[in-house]
């Protein structure tokens, strides 16, 4: 009777485990139904605002080409599938610089922290934060400036929650708030992201993903910025000036990533296998509502967990004619290392990451991280 009650108890988790995933499955088609996405639309290109979505703030994931939606865990998962959230080990404290397109003059700063709640549960929330310099205020009677200067705000703040449904079957949401402001005018929106990661293979080494970002409605200026003094009748009285709503760069990723491990040998228990030598492989594909679609491409060795090189590649339709005719600055390649310094037998450590993109024109992007994992 007990091994009975047992076997039922297993079926019926099982069987919660298979709704809870379908539920998360359906809530994504949902999703992507409801947004009408319109896969690699040349015809939508520069319809949508609130770009800095698109923009990756962290330095591991830029040096892979982000092309690890299935394999990315802790804090930078939140950007590219906030599944691989639930991956944090108990806290984890994230940290990121970014010099973008250098010469432009643009820093981004990104910080997030994450909690683990239980044994299946984990909260974690993100500030990106854009910096473009102090500008020349410019009117009509000075259209070169000389009046003043002032500094665009850009600010992205994320909420998220992720869970474990079984050892195979991650879980994810993210709520997003965004803010871009100057002196005198400003919008304010709010956005949603949802993703899966399945996990499978002998040593759970061959993992998929999917997510959905930048899910919300419309977002709109407002401000004294929109109204202009203008004489009528020898009077001057104040007009303003109505702005039209704009919608977010909603995205869909997808992902396959596969763990190699080289020389294997037998632990010192005998049970198992382990190696000093990873390589990992991944690729993505990138379904962008309001641009082209993009293939992420991208490699990985790590070495006993204390050094990783990376590399990858970002494609997309048009990239290599030429420069006058792409849609994008950055022209490819992307590289990144990562020294990772141990701090205690319970997977603690202080990560330093650094990646490289390419760009053509500009100077490229550099990004440099320090990650604390506890």
């Amino acid at each position: 009777m007990d091994q009975m009650k047992l076997i039922k108890k297993h079926t019926m988790r099982k069987s919660l485990i298979k709704l809870e995933f379908a539920g998360w499955m359906m809530l994504v088609v949902f999703l992507a139904s409801s947004t009408h996405l319109q896969a690699g639309n040349k015809d939508r290109i520069g319809q949508a605002g609130a770009s800095e979505l698109l923009i990756n703030p962290w330095t591991r994931s830029n040096g892979f080409g982000s092309a690890n939606t299935a394999a990315s865990q802790g804090l930078e998962s939140m950007h590219l599938n906030v599944a691989g959230l639930a991956f944090t080990n108990k806290t984890e404290l994230l940290f990121s610089r970014t010099a973008y397109l250098v010469g432009s003059e643009t820093n981004i700063n990104a910080f997030g922290l994450s909690q683990r709640l239980s044994e299946t549960s984990v909260l974690g929330i993100g500030v990106m934060s854009m910096d473009f310099g102090d500008l020349n205020v410019t009117t009509e009677n000075l259209p070169e400036g000389g009046s003043g200067t002032f500094s665009p705000q850009y600010l992205n703040v994320g909420v998220s929650y992720a869970r474990e449904f079984s050892n195979s079957i991650y879980g994810g949401a993210t709520l997003k708030t965004i803010s871009e402001s100057i002196a005198d005018a400003n919008a304010l929106g709010v956005a949603f992201d949802a993703g899966i990661r399945y996990v499978t293979g002998e040593k759970d080494n061959l993992k998929f993903g999917i997510a959905l970002r930048n899910v919300g409605p419309k977002m709109q200026f407002r401000g004294d910025g929109f109204a202009t003094k203008v004489s009528l009748n020898d009077e001057e009285i104040t007009l303003s000036q109505r702005t039209e709503g704009f919608e977010l760069p909603a995205l869909l990723n997808i992902g396959i990533a596969y763990d190699y491990y080289l020389f294997a040998k037998a632990d010192s228990s005998g049970s198992g296998m382990v190696s000093d030598h990873r390589i990992t492989g991944a690729f993505s594909f990138t379904s962008n509502s309001f641009g082209k679609d993009q293939l992420h491409f991208g490699a990985e060795y790590g070495f006993r967990n204390l050094i990783m090189i990376r590399g990858g590649y970002v494609w997309e339709d048009g990239l290599l004619v030429n420069t006058d005719e792409r849609n994008t600055a950055f022209s490819g390649p992307a590289a990144g290392v990562t020294l990772q310094i141990p701090l205690n037998d319970k997977g603690g450590t202080i990560d330093i990451d650094y990646s490289y993109r390419v760009t053509n024109p500009f100077d490229g992007t550099n990004s440099i991280g320090l990650r604390l994992n506890i």
